[in-house]
C-alpha cells in the first residue's frame, strides 16, 4: 500500500491545515436553485434505481450541498466533517431546507477516528468528494471508509490526480498559502489571476463567451469558480494518487469500479465502487 509523505506529521498538518469551512461559508451566500439542481444531477449519475429509501453518508460534508441534494432525492442522510465551520455550514443548510428533520443528521467527526466510525453503522451510499486527500493520512482514510459501506453498496470518491513534479509544486504552494496571512495574500495575488486568465484564454480559443462560465455556474456539480480556485490553492494537507493505485487498493478489499471519470491534468479522478458481498480484509 502506498504511504503518506514522511514530512506530514500530525502537528505540522494541524498547524498548516486550510480552513475549508470558512471558504464554504462564502459559498453558501451564492447557493441557489440552479446550483442545487446541478448538485442533484451529479448524484443522479450513479444513484441506484430502487423504490426503498437509500441511506447516504456524506464524509466531509463541507458546505452541506450534496447532503441536501441527497436528502432531496429521498435518502436518509448522515453528514459529518472534521472542520467545525463546515459542520456549521451543513447545519445552517439543513435548518434552511429541512428544519427538525429526523432523516438528516449532522455531526462533527473524523474519518480517522475509529471510535466515531464504529458508531455510524453502514450505508447504501458512502460519498466523499475531494476530502480524503486532505486528511494528512489519505491511505488510512481510504481504508477506514470501506467499513461504512453496506454489502453491495456504493463508495463514491474523488481524489487528486498524481501529476508527479506538478503535484509536488502545488503542495509547496498550498503550504505557503496556509503558513499565514502574508503567504495567503501572495498566493491569492498570483494564482487567482493565473487561473482566471487561463479560463479566459481557454474560452477564447474554443470560441466561447468568457462570461458564460460565471453566469451559468459552469461547474457541473454547481460549485463556484472562485471558491474552487481558493480551495485548490489553499487545500492542505494535500496527497495524490494515480487511478491504477486506487483501483488496485480497492480491488484487494472487494470493491469493483462501476464508474470512473479520469483527468490527465489538475483536479480529481472520480470513482464509483461497488462493494462485493464478501470483502477481503
Amino acid at each position: 500500500m502506498p504511504t503518506s509523505s514522511p514530512s506530514q506529521n500530525p502537528e505540522q498538518i494541524d498547524e498548516l491545515r486550510f480552513a475549508f469551512g470558512k471558504n464554504w461559508k462564502q459559498f453558501l451566500r451564492i447557493l441557489d436553485e440552479e446550483r442545487l439542481d446541478k448538485a442533484e444531477n451529479s448524484l443522479k449519475e450513479f444513484w441506484p434505481d430502487q423504490l426503498e429509501p437509500l441511506s447516504f453518508l456524506d464524509v466531509g460534508s463541507g458546505s452541506g450541498t450534496f447532503s441536501l441534494a441527497a436528502r432531496n432525492l429521498g435518502a436518509t442522510v448522515h453528514s459529518f466533517d472534521y472542520d467545525d465551520d463546515s459542520v456549521a455550514c451543513t447545519k445552517a443548510l439543513k435548518a434552511r431546507y429541512y428544519p427538525d428533520d429526523p432523516n438528516w443528521n449532522v455531526e462533527q467527526g473524523s474519518i480517522l477516528d475509529q471510535h466515531y466510525l464504529d458508531s455510524l453503522g453502514q450505508f447504501d451510499i458512502v460519498y466523499s468528494w475531494g476530502v480524503l486527500h486532505h486528511t494528512g493520512q489519505m491511505w488510512s482514510a481510504l481504508e477506514y471508509i470501506t467499513q461504512l459501506v453496506k454489502p453491495d453498496g456504493l463508495l463514491v470518491i474523488a481524489l487528486y490526480n498524481d501529476q508527479g513534479w506538478k503535484s509536488k509544486f502545488w503542495k509547496v504552494v498550498k503550504q505557503i498559502y496556509c503558513s499565514g496571512l502574508p503567504g495567503r495574500w501572495i498566493m491569492k495575488a498570483i494564482f487567482i489571476p493565473f487561473f482566471l486568465i487561463g479560463f479566459l484564454v481557454s474560452d477564447l480559443m474554443r470560441v466561447r463567451n468568457p462570461l458564460a462560465r460565471y453566469r451559468s455556474r459552469h461547474d457541473a456539480r454547481g460549485m463556484s469558480v472562485v471558491t474552487d480556485i481558493i480551495d485548490w490553492i489553499g487545500g492542505y494537507p494535500f496527497e495524490v494518487a494515480t487511478p491504477k493505485e486506487i483501483r488496485n487498493f480497492y480491488d484487494k478489499r472487494g470493491f469493483k469500479v462501476v464508474q470512473e471519470k479520469l483527468t490527465t491534468g489538475l483536479g480529481c479522478n472520480e470513482f464509483v465502487f461497488r462493494s462485493n458481498e464478501l470483502k477481503v480484509s
